[in-house]
């Protein structure tokens, strides 16, 4: 266990803002947890958990408390398709692990930034796949009742970039490991739209886990930079999800729907684009020209810049389409 002070959160998260948080705590192994809450609690100092730091803001008066990093590593196959991965594994070797053994599941979650612990949190996914379609248990130290405990799929509410571990018990679980059932095969077709562009425009044939990792991505390159050579944090807003009358008006109003098994919904970057601001700057924040969903770190020095840039963008689409747009990445406050 490391205990660092005074650290920048703008150091620690790929947006690049935020000032700096009391303490930072590293944990290498499930004993040191409970340490690291017993050392916030001797301090009277609230934690916060971060993983990567991908889908997180900081603020400009950092974060009075302790923040912990999950260092914890190792990836073991269980039995069948059963994979077992330490919270902190890096995601994408994860899910290279896994093609390379021709194991189907998270293919389509290839790229996306941030650490293994943090997927059930946020139920990540892409190209419709999603974590809660293969998770099966998560081993965790439970904070409110200084005890480790297994979490099963039922104990998580899993809904769209949600779960219990970032709503009805937000913060008080530390995610030590997760258990996912994969399988020896491929994604049924059809697969997502982009996808299946992609293969109509460089004929490919083989849809192989690897392969259909290497045409992910292929698409995200071309649409989305990598966080570690331009300060951004991934998709900033959350795509609109539509009742199926909610999607046959929105269809009458020549919006564009995509109806597929996990719902029916409009793309953000769509509709981010349509009310002008593709490419755009604003208060040192440029909107991707490539993916309009995407919001990245130019010139802003403060998160009053980001904030700004923000209400923008929401007010002009909300006022142009009536729809609000709900930022996905998480904060860290002194709130």
């Amino acid at each position: 266990m490391r205990i660092s002070e005074n650290i920048l959160i703008s150091s620690l998260t790929t947006m690049r803002l935020g000032g700096p948080a009391k303490y930072v705590i590293e944990i290498e192994q499930p004993a040191e947890i409970p340490e690291a809450y017993n050392f916030a609690a001797q301090q009277n100092l609230p934690v916060f958990i971060l993983g990567y730091g991908a889908n997180v803001i900081g603020h400009d008066d950092g974060f009075n408390g302790v923040i912990l990093i999950n260092r914890m590593r190792g990836i073991e196959i269980v039995t069948g398709g059963q994979i077992k991965i330490m919270g902190g594994e890096y995601w994408d070797d994860v899910v290279s692990y896994t093609c390379e053994r021709g194991l189907t599941g998270i293919e389509a979650l290839s790229k996306i930034p941030g650490y293994a612990a943090a997927a059930p949190v946020q139920n990540i996914g892409a190209y419709g796949q999603d974590i809660s379609q293969t998770f099966v248990s998560a081993d965790v130290y439970d904070s409110a009742a200084g005890t480790f405990k297994t979490l099963g799929r039922q104990d998580l509410n899993f809904s769209y970039r949600k779960s219990a571990l970032n709503t009805t018990a937000k913060g008080r679980f530390f995610v030590i490991s997760i258990t996912l059932a994969l399988k020896h095969g491929q994604m049924p077709r059809p697969f997502y739209n982009s996808i299946e562009r992609h293969i109509e425009e460089h004929a490919i044939t083989d849809f192989s886990p690897q392969s259909i990792r290497t045409i992910v991505s292929a698409i995200r390159a071309a649409k989305l930079p990598d966080p570690r050579e331009k300060a951004s944090a991934g998709s900033f807003f959350k795509n609109i999800y539509l009742t199926a009358a909610e999607a046959d008006f929105a269809e009458s109003k020549g919006y564009p729907v995509h109806r597929g098994q996990d719902g029916n919904k409009i793309n953000s970057g769509w509709l981010i684009e349509q009310a002008g601001f593709k490419g755009a700057l604003l208060h040192g924040i440029r909107v991707s020209p490539t993916a309009a969903l995407v919001l990245i770190n130019e010139s802003a020095t403060s998160y009053a810049d980001l904030a700004a840039a923000r209400s923008e963008i929401v007010t002009k689409v909300y006022d142009k389409f009536g729809y609000w747009l709900e930022q996905e990445p998480v904060e860290i406050t002194n709130k």
